[in-house]
């Protein structure tokens, strides 16, 4: 499958906390950093996603923001 998404990430599912209708997916990366996505509770169903999947990390945004103290 080709994507246009440039920033992708490899990483393994860490954890998922499944609700009603929303989930929360903790991917660790290489690096040892984490990356929580939120996406709904079907799209982990229909993926077949459990702890210890391989998973791409697609990031797409138009903005992206920082701050500091």
């Amino acid at each position: 499958m080709k994507l246009s998404t440039r920033n992708q990430l490899a990483g393994t599912v860490e954890q998922i906390r499944t609700g009603e209708v929303m989930a929360s997916v903790k991917v660790a990366l290489a690096g040892g950093d984490v990356i929580t996505a939120a996406i709904t509770a079907e799209a982990v169903s229909d993926l077949g996603l459990e702890p210890g999947s391989s998973v791409t990390v697609l990031v797409k945004a138009t903005e992206v923001m920082l701050a500091t103290d």
